[in-house]
């Protein structure tokens, strides 16, 4: 065990997931296991630059492995991103003597801990926290599979209703610039089309897709969009379009939006947050810094923090050409 770190910061920054909790959690009580102090940072890098610190043991996290958000809370600091108030920060974190950080969160999160870092030399170790699973080094995210359960539990109610009014709908769900969560979601609850930015489907084929389902019975039909999927402008363009061309569907659109994000995280990412905590702590104690801690091959894996920003996550094929068969 390294002697020179007595101290570990945790904290979560930008977008908040399922499983977060259970993460601060594990860091803590791993902190305890291995007789470190821990320190949570309230409100990311912007608690940070104001000292926002409360000192965390074994019991302080109690209750909390189930609960979706984050107890630490999460904020944007545009002053983080200066070099005085990164200046700011180093000095709380040593007036309080913390040695090291585990800080939980995305991309961003990650480039703060890295220019952080580098300035510094402070040790630094990443989990990713974030529905969107567009961290290139883990097979999941913290939160994605939760996110997963929770869309795939709406579409099926939405079902109901296409089914009840003859309807078709356009179901609109979050992963910023990657279809990870359209793509499984769709699968999972039998969406008759998929709309991912990783595909482009055309305007022409997804009425070709949708005349085929009509014509061979179909009353009602389910269409999953990714937020950042291209063929239009936005979902109520797509809509629009249907509308214009396709007379016979009475069309609506759902914009799942932020509900996507809440909830209590499921039984894998409670459990893949307190592997990952566990990693991050003993990686830290090991010397080790600047990386993040992922899942690959059902092991915990280090990947170098640069690489996980700027590394892209790969769309799963195989699963792509299951959801074309699927949707025949």
């Amino acid at each position: 065990m390294s002697k020179t770190i007595k101290k570990i910061g945790v904290m979560t920054s930008g977008g908040d997931s399922p499983g977060m909790n259970a993460a601060i959690r594990s860091v803590v009580r791993t902190c305890a296991y291995h007789h470190i102090e821990c320190v949570g940072i309230y409100r990311g890098y912007q608690g940070m630059i104001e000292g926002d610190f409360k000192a965390m043991n074994a019991r302080s996290v109690k209750g909390i492995i189930n609960k979706g958000g984050t107890i630490l809370k999460s904020a944007r600091s545009n002053e983080f991103r200066t070099p005085e108030g990164r200046k700011k920060a180093y000095d709380k974190l040593k007036e309080a003597n913390i040695d090291a950080l585990v800080t939980i969160g995305g991309d961003g999160t990650f480039t703060g801990a890295m220019i952080f870092n580098s300035e510094y030399n402070f040790p630094v170790m990443g989990i990713p926290g974030t529905i969107d699973n567009d961290i290139y080094g883990t097979s999941h995210t913290l939160g994605y599979d939760t996110a997963l359960n929770t869309v795939v539990e709406v579409i099926d109610k939405i079902r109901d209703t296409a089914s009840s009014h003859n309807r078709l709908f356009f179901v609109e769900v979050m992963g910023r610039d990657v279809g990870h969560i359209a793509l499984n979601v769709g699968v999972g609850a039998g969406a008759e089309e998929i709309l991912i930015p990783e595909e482009d489907l055309g305007l022409d084929r997804l009425l070709e897709s949708l005349r085929r389902s009509k014509q061979s019975g179909k009353s009602s039909s389910i269409v999953v969009v990714a937020e950042g999927d291209k063929i239009g402008k936005n979902v109520f363009e797509l809509k629009d379009y249907v509308d214009e061309n396709m007379a016979e569907y009475e069309t609506r659109v759902s914009v799942l939006g932020h509900m996507q994000r809440g909830g209590s995280p499921s039984c894998f990412d409670r459990v893949l947050a307190s592997r990952m905590g566990v990693k991050a702590v003993e990686s830290l104690l090991e010397g080790k810094s600047n990386f993040m801690v992922g899942l690959l091959n059902d092991k915990m894996v280090l990947t170098p923090l640069d690489q996980a920003i700027k590394g892209q996550s790969k769309i799963n094929l195989e699963l792509l050409r299951v959801s074309d068969i699927m949707t025949t």
